[in-house]
């Protein structure tokens, strides 16, 4: 395939950029640049005002908010906005439960849902991974029957991130368990309010906290609330999570990152001169800006393919881009460590910035490098662990 941009795309590559560097406040996107987490009212804001101008969810159908945008130009779109520290539509709105209703879901859902998750009236969550079903999702034990005019739900959800945010939550439940484990599913959507309905946080290596254990004990839930029909919720599982890799690989961001890294290694800090001299340092910094040029490229050609696709089938080559990316973000994480060196803090809390105390000596990314690091070691785990990645290219696209 013909990998050059036309001239119309690199206008509307140039019109993204002007939008994103100059609409969206500049106090919302340094967060992101310096590592730090955006608040619930920075996604926000950030999100609003995406979606006036159309930029929150171009990946929907045209008529619940989307564009008519061809592929390259969605992959300008997450491009642009990663480089310029925008903070994503939000994922559980956005490109998982938002598609999924769109697809599959009944009339009623569309128009009580999709406006509201597109400018972020609602805060959705994902109730997929349990603590004895994370990769092996199918395995989940989170039950939901009917009765009269309601589900009833019983069971945990684990790992869910920020949920302490959501006002809904999308649910994985075993609504029969007399079939094989990936027939026997129901997609279901809950709201965060309903009795029997418990969340508790989880702190993470990092010492942040994202991610939250949901319980769900006696939930009587709307019979309206499920998604399609019964026992289809594995399909629409993998349909949504098809969505969720090909954003895990977040290259926009690993780009932005490792220029940030180049910046740092071309400073000279207390006459020890420049790190980007080192040439064990440089050999490894050139080979992640290899790779990351080479997982461009591949993503460039998985965009090329969506169009010849089954509509509504996700696409295992999503597969690699999740696989290579999370391998990258680590990576780029790694190297901000080797480039801070000694500056780098065990542990920083970055409230303490919004206080006005002062960050740790050296560079102020000293003050994010580590839990950042800490916390990308789980993205080769969510969203579908890298050996099961690996397993579904061997299956899907390998034919083994």
């Amino acid at each position: 395939m013909d990998l050059s941009f036309t001239a119309e795309e690199r206008a509307f590559r140039q019109e993204l950029r002007d939008f994103f560097h100059t609409a969206i406040p500049d106090r919302i996107r340094r967060k992101l640049r310096e590592g730090l987490h955006p608040s619930r009212e920075d996604h926000v804001e950030s999100q609003q005002i995406l979606n006036a101008r159309g930029f929150a969810v171009p990946n929907w159908p045209v008529e619940w908010g989307g564009q008519d945008w061809s592929p390259i130009q969605h992959y300008l779109w997450q491009d642009e906005l990663q480089q310029a520290s925008v903070p994503h539509p939000l994922p559980f709105n956005c490109t998982m439960v938002g598609p999924v209703i769109a697809q599959f879901g009944s009339l009623a859902q569309k128009q009580r849902f999709l406006a509201r998750a597109a400018n972020l009236d609602d805060w959705w969550c994902q109730g997929f991974s349990e603590p004895g079903a994370g990769s092996d999702l199918a395995s989940l034990r989170t039950t939901a029957k009917r009765d009269g005019d309601a589900w009833v739900i019983d069971g945990q959800k684990t790992w869910t991130t920020l949920g302490q945010y959501a006002e809904w939550i999308f649910v994985l439940a075993r609504t029969d368990s007399s079939v094989k484990k990936q027939q026997g599913i129901s997609f279901i959507l809950v709201d965060m309010k309903t009795p029997g309905v418990t969340l508790r946080p989880i702190q993470t290596i990092d010492g942040g906290r994202e991610v939250n254990e949901v319980f769900f004990d006696n939930v009587r839930v709307p019979a309206e609330n499920l998604v399609g029909e019964v026992n289809k919720g594995w399909d629409y599982a993998k349909f949504l999570l098809g969505n969720e890799r090909t954003g895990i690989a977040r290259i926009g961001i690993s780009k932005a990152r490792v220029t940030r890294i180049r910046e740092l290694a071309c400073m000279e800090h207390d006459g020890d001169g420049r790190l980007i001299d080192n040439t064990e340092f440089r050999r490894k910094l050139v080979s992640v800006e290899v790779e990351l040029k080479a997982l461009e490229m591949t993503q460039l050609r998985v965009v090329a393919q969506e169009r010849h696709l089954e509509k509504g089938k996700p696409n295992p080559m999503s597969s690699v881009l999740k696989i290579k990316g999370s391998e990258l973000q680590q990576a780029t994480t790694e190297l901000m460590m080797d480039v801070i060196g000694p500056y780098v803090a065990p542990f920083f809390d970055e409230h303490e910035l919004e206080f006005g105390n002062e960050p740790p000596i050296g560079p102020l990314d000293a003050a994010t490098a580590a839990p950042l690091y800490f916390n990308m070691r789980k993205v080769s785990i969510y969203g579908g662990s890298n050996e099961i990645q690996r397993n579904i290219l061997a299956k899907a696209v390998l034919g083994f």
